[in-house]
């Protein structure tokens, strides 16, 4: 089954006309630079966020200190052995982020026709902005459609029983939202907001009890937009599908944001 076109109109400030549509193939090639744009991005903030944190504040000086003693008061290798601690943990940030958007370009955006728009509860919208002659994709955001399972309620009872896995017709079936991206010179323009209005519009439509998204502890951005969408955080855990010392040399941890529709 197809998904039907969907267009939403938007007129954001400065008179930029803005088009919500559904994903076309022609949309692939910029679809996918702006996706493994967007998930580099957060390289350099996760590295700067862990190098912050006062354990390997602590961790760097003492490396550093052991270097000018080992070196015979020599502020070089001071230097040295700081910039090889810090050349670790921007490692671990780079492969986890990395690993994260090779293993999604070789699964659901492999091919987003038949993973997305020819499930009936799956979906992918692209923001296409400009004039007919030019126009240009700034934005995107996915729904992959899922059935709620026995370890999804015991997920719910260990965080205090937030929500329920049942819509009101019974249904225990949820929407995963994905891929949420707006081009940088876009943002702060509400665009974030209209394409979470589009997902969330999405799953009412097809009767799923709620919508769910998982966001990475540096991506303070989109936290603040989704919880400004009324999405709350349920979960949290250190599992980026990395190995665990990459995880937690880079103090990356995982939330899980939900809305009850």
């Amino acid at each position: 089954m197809h998904v039907g076109v969907w267009l939403y109109h938007v007129c954001l400030p400065v008179r930029l006309q803005l088009t919500i549509r559904e994903y076309r193939p022609s949309d692939h090639r910029v679809v996918m630079e702006l996706f493994c744009d967007s998930v580099r991005e957060n390289i350099y903030p996760a590295f700067f966020k862990s190098m912050s944190h006062p354990d390997h504040v602590g961790v760097a000086l003492s490396i550093s200190m052991a270097g000018y003693v080992l070196g015979g008061s020599s502020y070089f290798q001071a230097l040295l052995f700081g910039t090889a601690w810090a050349g670790l943990i921007y490692f671990c940030c780079h492969e986890i982020y990395e690993g994260y958007m090779l293993r999604r370009i070789s699964t659901d955006m492999a091919d987003i026709q038949a993973n997305y728009l020819e499930k009936p509860n799956n979906g992918f919208w692209v923001a296409e902005t400009g004039d007919r002659e030019l126009p240009r994709v700034v934005g995107m955001v996915a729904v992959m459609g899922r059935r709620e399972t026995e370890e999804d309620g015991h997920r719910d009872n260990l965080n205090g029983g937030v929500g329920t896995s049942s819509s009101a017709d019974g249904s225990g079936d949820s929407g995963e939202m994905t891929h949420l991206v707006v081009a940088f010179p876009w943002r702060r323009r509400k665009l974030g907001s209209q394409l979470t209005q589009r997902a969330l519009d999405f799953c009412k439509e097809r009767g799923l009890a709620r919508l769910v998204l998982d966001v990475s502890s540096p991506q303070t951005g989109a936290v603040s937009l989704l919880r400004k969408a009324g999405f709350v955080q349920t979960l949290s855990h250190d599992n980026t599908h990395s190995n665990c010392w990459l995880s937690k040399l880079a103090r990356i941890s995982v939330m899980r944001m939900e809305k009850f529709l």
